[in-house]
C-alpha cells in the first residue's frame, strides 16, 4: 500500500538517498528543499526508482509559514501524510570565536528549528487521524559535540533533547502517532563541498565514512519500525556514543588532539567554492546524493544489518507471544468471535 512520504533536505545527501529508497517501495513522495536544480534531479531519481508520484516544493525549512504551506500542498495533491522525514540542515566549519552571531542563528534556525516547525506541521495533521510517523535524522554529534562544528553540534543536541520530551508527551497522550530518531555516522554527502567554511583546507567527514544509501536504509527501517526511540547507524556511532557515556572527559581530550586534522582533507580551499548557508548551492547545479569521497565510503554497515535482523527476530517473537497471551486472555474473559469486550470506566 503506497504511503505519502515527505522528505526535507531532499535535493542532496541523505535526503536524496531517502527519496530513492522510499520511491523503490512505490510510495508517493513530496520532496522539500531550496535548490531548484537539486530538486529536479531528486525528482528524476525518484521517478526512475519507481515512486507512485513525486512532487517537489521549494521551501526554506527555517520558515514556519512556508513549512505549513508545504504540508497543505502535500495533503491536497498526494493525500494524508503518513511519514515525514526531517533531514534539512546547515552548518559552519570554523572555530566558535570565528562564527558570527548571524551565522550561528541561521544554523540553529535550519538545523534545529526547521525540525521543530516541520514536526509541528506534521503533528497538526497526524494527531487528528491518530496515525503517522516522524523520523528525525540525527547524528552521533547529537550526543558528542566536536570541534569546528559548535553551531551544528548545538543544534543536534537541541534536537535530541526536544525529541525526547516530545516522545514522552506522545506516549502519555496514548496516540498512535510515533516519532523516532536515527543517529548517523559520517556520511559521504555534498555538504562538504558547499558548507560555509573558514578552514584553510577542504572539509571532510571524520572517517569511517558511509555512503548515503546506508543512512537511507536506516531511515526507511525506522519509518517501518517507529516504536523504538532511536537507532544508531554504523559501528563508529556505537563506539562514539558508548565512549561518550563512559569516559566523556577522555573523549574531549582525544578530539582536542585529533578532531581538527580529521575534519580537513589536506586540499587547499579556493575562495570561489559554493556556500549554501543563506542561499542554495544547488539552485542551478545538481550535486546529486554523493560527495567526493566515493573511493573511501562504505556501502554497507554490518552493525546496521545485524540490528535489522535482530529487530525482525524480536518482532516475530513478540508477535507470537502477544497472540498467545491474547488467546489465553480471551478464554479467561469469555469473548465472542475471539474479541474481548470491555465496559468503559465511569468518569
Amino acid at each position: 500500500m503506497p504511503r505519502t512520504v515527505v522528505i526535507s533536505g531532499a535535493s542532496g545527501g541523505i535526503g536524496r538517498a531517502c527519496a530513492v529508497t522510499f520511491a523503490a517501495r512505490g510510495d508517493r513522495l513530496a520532496l522539500i528543499a531550496r535548490g531548484r536544480a537539486g530538486l529536479d534531479g531528486a525528482q528524476r531519481d525518484a521517478e526512475r526508482a519507481g515512486a507512485a508520484e513525486v512532487i517537489t516544493i521549494q521551501a526554506d525549512i527555517a520558515d514556519a509559514r512556508a513549512v505549513e504551506r508545504a504540508a497543505d500542498r502535500v495533503e491536497e495533491e498526494l493525500g494524508p501524510i503518513d511519514v515525514w522525514v526531517n533531514d534539512a540542515f546547515a552548518s559552519v566549519f570554523a572555530p566558535f570565536t570565528e562564527i558570527s552571531a548571524e551565522e550561528f542563528l541561521r544554523v540553529t534556525e535550519v538545523s534545529y528549528l526547521g525540525y521543530v516547525y516541520a514536526t509541528r506541521a506534521a503533528l497538526r495533521r497526524m494527531l487528528p487521524r491518530d496515525a503517522g510517523v516522524i523520523v528525525q535524522v540525527g547524528s552521533s554529534i547529537a550526543y558528542r559535540g566536536i570541534p569546528l562544528q559548535t553551531a551544528y553540534s548545538g543544534a543536534k543536541h537541541a534536537i535530541q533533547g526536544w525529541h525526547e520530551a516530545l516522545r514522552c508527551e506522545l506516549l502519555a497522550s496514548g496516540t498512535r502517532v510515533r516519532t523516532t530518531m536515527v543517529q548517523m555516522p559520517a556520511v559521504n554527502t555534498p555538504q562538504f563541498d558547499w558548507v560555509r567554511s573558514r578552514l584553510s583546507e577542504g572539509a571532510q567527514p571524520v572517517p569511517p565514512i558511509y555512503q548515503p544509501e546506508v543512512a537511507a536504509r536506516a531511515v526507511l527501517y525506522a519509518a517501518d519500525h517507529p516504536r523504538r526511540r532511536e537507532y544508531w547507524v554504523g559501528g563508529s556511532t556505537v563506539a562514539t556514543l558508548l565512549a561518550n557515556a563512559v569516559v566523556p572527559g577522555l573523549l574531549d581530550r582525544y578530539l582536542a588532539r585529533t578532531g581538527f586534522d580529521a575534519q580537513q582533507d589536506g586540499r587547499r580551499r579556493s575562495p570561489g567554492e559554493p556556500d549554501n548557508l543563506f542561499a542554495p548551492a544547488d539552485a542551478d547545479e545538481d550535486f546529486g546524493a554523493h560527495g567526493r569521497f566515493d573511493d573511501r565510503a562504505r556501502r554497507r554497515s554490518r552493525q546496521q544489518q545485524a540490528t535489522h535482523v535482530l529487530g525482525a527476530l524480536v518482532g516475530r517473537v513478540a508477535a507470537v507471544l502477544s497472540a498467545s497471551r491474547g488467546g489465553c486472555a480471551s478464554r479467561r474473559r469469555g469473548t465472542r468471535a475471539g474479541r474481548p469486550y470491555f465496559r468503559k470506566a465511569r468518569p
